[in-house]
């Protein structure tokens, strides 16, 4: 057994973890990494089926952590556009690159290669990286936290980040309330070619249990999807043959892209609201999804992550220690300043989601012409569209 003395356990090597891990060792500061699956930091040989799209503001970051230049070119699929429409109605949206005097929108790229990208720059930046191991219920003491791990070692830290995901063992732990919203429904995601090119637009059609994105990758006929969905059909979905889920796929897309045809395995996952009520506990703070989960009909979920790796950072950057402890009471009042900034983006995302998810819900023929006649009214006034692309590009 070892005892392994740190400032900051992170316990999640996801991209949100390792993203703050990386930013407070490249600022001097003590790091481990407490991850349960098995990492090497290893580039994946083929396509992954879970992907982001990448603001501008967490692209820039990652150029500052040393990640962005470890990915390789071929794995970043920019998009200059984005094109919204509800199926069968008259209302629709588009936003454009051009429109804000930007070469690009962002950018739609697995979550596994930028995972590999942060390893690779955390292992650089001094970060003690600790895969395939689990760990026992933490110690919690005024000025530290312990951590037992599955091989018997302890690690000491002056802060535990739980970054362990939306099931997060960490937040059942410390008995942390969690407001839930199932939305009933499951998202299908998989990778599609297309017999047209997608030109770099990223485009939603919102049907009437719920949008299909189609997010375009850095092949020029390749997409990744995301149908959120009813729980009973996305089961329906994934039991159709590949010639049946195409004919159908390309139906719900209104043939924006020409014929459609799945090229990956086809997998659900479900969709929830999570919001944890308290995102400190002593020296345990909660980032990413272990402290919210949103619809991900706007694909922001890991660019809100992304921000509280940010600003908690920041925040603790500026604060000084004595002998490598810091102040108590300075630490806390930065934890607080952290949870309330980044409760109110995680707020303000969760409302939006919850209204989009209800507008575009809704069968009432009233209902449907007045949400057409928004996106109409939408496409045609600039200052509405330069809001949501601001919206889209900040923490």
């Amino acid at each position: 057994m070892a005892i392994i003395r740190t400032q900051i356990i992170v316990v999640g090597g996801g991209m949100v973890g390792l993203a703050f891990a990386t930013a407070m060792a490249k600022h001097g500061r003590d790091v481990v990494v407490i991850e349960k699956q098995a990492r090497s930091g290893a580039m994946p040989d083929g396509p992954t089926l879970r992907v982001s799209a990448l603001n501008h503001a967490v692209r820039n970051w990652l150029q500052e952590l040393g990640a962005w230049e470890r990915i390789p070119a071929q794995k970043c699929g920019d998009y200059q556009g984005m094109h919204v429409w509800e199926h069968d109605s008259f209302g629709h949206i588009h936003f454009s690159a051009n429109d804000a005097d930007l070469k690009d929108l962002g950018t739609i790229i697995e979550n596994a290669v930028v995972e590999a990208a942060l390893w690779q720059s955390a292992e650089a930046a001094g970060v003690r990286l600790l895969s395939d191991v689990s760990f026992t219920a933490p110690e919690y003491h005024d000025h530290d936290v312990s951590v037992q791990l599955s091989n018997n070692d302890v690690v000491i830290g002056q802060l535990l980040i739980a970054a362990d995901g939306g099931q997060s063992s960490l937040r059942g732990i410390s008995g942390t309330p969690v407001h839930h919203r199932d939305y009933e429904q499951d998202g299908v995601v998989c990778t599609i070619e297309s017999s047209e090119p997608h030109q770099g637009i990223a485009r939603q059609v919102f049907l009437g249990d719920g949008p299909l994105a189609l997010l375009p990758m850095a092949d020029p006929h390749q997409c990744s999807i995301v149908w959120s969905t009813p729980k009973s059909k996305a089961q329906d979905l994934l039991a159709l043959s590949d010639e049946d889920f195409n004919q159908q796929l390309t139906a719900a897309a209104d043939g924006q892209l020409g014929v459609l045809k799945v090229v990956s395995k086809r997998v659900s996952f479900p969709l929830t609201m999570r919001y944890a009520e308290d995102w400190i506990y002593g020296r345990q703070v909660l980032m990413g999804d272990a402290a919210h989960t949103i619809h991900p009909l706007a694909g922001q979920g890991a660019n809100l992550g992304f921000g509280d790796a940010y600003v908690l950072a920041d925040r603790l950057r500026g604060l000084g220690t004595l002998n490598g402890q810091w102040d108590h009471n300075e630490l806390m009042r930065a934890l607080r300043g952290y949870q309330r900034a980044r409760k109110a983006a995680a707020l303000r995302h969760i409302a939006v989601m919850e209204g989009f998810h209800q507008l575009f819900t809704k069968t009432n023929p009233l209902i449907r012409f007045t949400r057409a006649a928004g996106l109409a009214i939408t496409q045609e006034i600039n200052p509405l569209k330069d809001f949501f692309l601001h919206q889209a590009n900040r923490f």
